[in-house]
């Protein structure tokens, strides 16, 4: 089965990891990279990619004839999606001990994580019931 993993934080934690020291980012990021090694080596690594910064993304709808009308950066949103992990393995269990670990990453003074992490069921098909 496969789950996608979310990472969300809100424009504060944003900000907030921004203004990280340099060498908390890079143990971060060395997590990071070690998580998904890990994940690629045990077999579940499916994909993951890290967004951009919420102030560079945009709402699009279609106009009336087509075109794209855009709107600023989710005025009402409060949490924004950080960036994601594909992942492949037996059961919902397994997709969330994984996502325990990924919460746990290292934050800013080397404290252990508390990142919320969603976990979403990837679906091959439409329900049963809209079949």
């Amino acid at each position: 089965m496969k789950y996608m993993l979310l990472m969300t934080g809100t424009k504060a934690d944003f900000e907030w990891y921004a203004k990280w020291p340099k060498e908390d980012l890079q143990a971060n990021m060395a997590f990071m990279r070690a998580f998904s090694k890990e994940l690629k080596e045990s077999g579940a690594y499916v994909a993951t990619q890290g967004l951009a910064f919420p102030h560079e993304a945009k709402i699009v709808r279609a106009g009336a004839d087509g075109t794209p009308i855009t709107d600023g950066v989710f005025p009402e949103s409060k949490e924004f999606l950080a960036g994601y992990w594909i992942i492949d393995v037996e059961n919902a269990e397994e997709a969330y001990r994984i996502a325990a670990r990924l919460s746990a990453a290292p934050g800013s003074g080397g404290k252990r994580g508390d990142m919320p992490v969603e976990v979403r069921q990837i679906m091959s098909g439409p329900p049963p019931e809209l079949q």
